[in-house]
């Protein structure tokens, strides 16, 4: 299995940044793609980006698009979030995903604990 652990939330002022980490651990060798999500209070969860471990092809959510950045350190086993010109509508738990091979086929996903990002206007 893997786990994961975000880290980097906290509180700024509209317009301001934030870089989110998540760290991976365990069978991190069978990990193919890592996600993004985020869950405002009283809303489903939406994705937010993805990037794939190897090729890095990414993925926005149009609402991120041109203000987020996804990255990821294969050697460190930790994927960042970089969040800039942040809004208040930002605000949400961000959970971090790691989509992984199984030992006998198929895939499974694990996700974090989450890291809470908070915008005061």
């Amino acid at each position: 299995q893997v786990q994961l652990v975000e880290s980097g939330g906290g509180m700024v002022q509209a317009g301001g940044s934030l870089k989110l980490s998540c760290a991976a651990s365990g069978r991190t060798f069978s990990i193919y793609l890592m996600a993004w999500y985020r869950q405002a209070p009283g809303k489903e969860r939406e994705f937010v980006a993805s990037i794939t471990w190897s090729s890095e092809t990414i993925q926005y959510a149009d609402s991120v698009q041109g203000r987020f950045t996804i990255s990821r350190d294969t050697a460190k086993n930790t994927m960042y979030l970089q969040m800039n010109i942040l809004k208040p509508e930002d605000t949400a738990i961000y959970y971090c995903k790691a989509r992984a091979l199984r030992g006998v086929g198929g895939s499974y996903d694990s996700w974090g604990q989450g890291t809470q990002v908070t915008v005061s206007s």
